[in-house]
Order: structure tokens, then C-alpha cells, then sequence
């Protein structure tokens, strides 16, 4: 399972118009598909079934209480470096927020008793991954240029993965339950 903010779908149009002719000229990579786009905020791999509605009323309950922010997509890396890439990821800002909201949502579910993995918080979306590192610098040159529409990141959503259940194997991605942020103040 992992927790993710997921782009309104005018944002993941606006990035996959932008993708478009890169994917073409980009045949060596694994593309992410539009409807697999998401930014990753806590990945969860082992939540037992018994724990799965603790885990969603903790998280409910703390992001109730956290306000939501305007959020975009920016420019783009590559992981583990752009000289041996096997990632290639969209930035995203305002980074502060979304770490404060990492930060929370990991906690929260360690404290439900979920397992946390992952190192740092690094805010991105995966948008292709390489079957063997290469060297990036041109990809991340394209992808420097990209900048998303704003949106207003007032929920994230739990979501369960299988592995190799997807489309080509990929991953099947199901939401399990969709936690909205503060209540906006009228």
C-alpha cells in the first residue's frame, strides 16, 4: 500500500500533453502510465487486513487537521543520479508543505501500526523508469522546462498495489480511501 496525493486529471493531461513527444522518442523507458500518476507520501508495505481500518480512521483523523495547499508540478531529475538514472521524476512544490504532510502521514501510520519504508522524503511523480541506468542529462534538460497547472491539494488517498497485476505487469493500483485535508473556512 502507499499513501499519495493524486494530480486532478487537468494536471495529469497537461503533463501527459507534455510527455507526449518524449515518450515517442523515449522508447527505452517504461513509461508511467497517466492513470498511475501520483506523488508518493508514505509507502506502507506490509498493512495487515485486521489494521487497514485503524489505519484509515488515524489518517482521517490526523489529516483532518491539516489545511490544504496549492501544489504543482516543476522541472524534473533523475534517481539515483542523472549519470546512472533508472528513474526519471517531475518535482514538485511547495516542498516544506509537502514534507510537513510526509511527515504526518508516515508518523500516523507507524503509530496505527503499519509499516513505513522508504528513505528521505524526496516530492516527485515517477514519470518513466529504465531497465538499466543511463546516463540522463539530456532528459532532465527537457524536463526542466515543464511546470504544471496549479491545483488545490485538499485530499490524498489511500491506495492498495499489486504487483505485476497491471497492465504488461506493471503494478495494479486500487484506491482504498480517499482522506480529505482541513475543511476549508468560509
Amino acid at each position: 500500500m502507499f499513501v499519495a496525493l493524486v494530480p486532478p486529471p487537468e494536471v495529469v493531461e497537461d503533463l501527459s500533453e507534455f510527455l507526449a513527444p518524449r515518450r515517442e522518442a523515449g522508447t527505452d523507458l517504461r513509461w508511467t502510465d497517466d492513470e498511475q500518476i501520483h506523488l508518493t507520501l508514505a509507502f506502507l508495505p506490509e498493512v495487515a487486513e485486521a489494521g487497514l481500518d485503524r489505519l484509515t480512521e488515524a489518517l482521517g483523523e490526523r489529516l483532518s487537521a491539516i489545511d490544504p495547499a496549492a501544489v504543482r508540478l516543476v522541472a524534473g531529475g533523475a534517481f539515483p543520479n542523472p549519470y546512472a538514472a533508472r528513474v526519471l521524476f517531475a518535482g514538485a512544490e511547495p516542498q516544506p508543505w509537502l514534507a510537513t504532510l510526509a511527515r504526518a502521514v508516515r508518523h500516523t501510520a507507524s503509530h496505527a501500526g503499519a509499516t513505513v519504508d522508504g528513505g528521505p522524503f524526496h516530492p516527485h511523480i515517477t514519470l518513466a523508469r529504465m531497465r538499466r541506468p543511463i546516463e540522463a542529462t539530456r532528459w532532465i534538460r527537457i524536463l526542466q522546462a515543464y511546470e504544471s497547472p496549479g491545483w488545490v491539494a485538499d485530499s490524498v488517498t489511500l491506495v492498495h498495489s499489486q504487483l505485476g497485476q497491471g497492465r504488461q505487469g506493471r503494478p495494479r493500483h486500487t484506491p482504498v480511501a480517499t482522506l480529505p485535508l482541513a475543511p476549508a473556512e468560509l
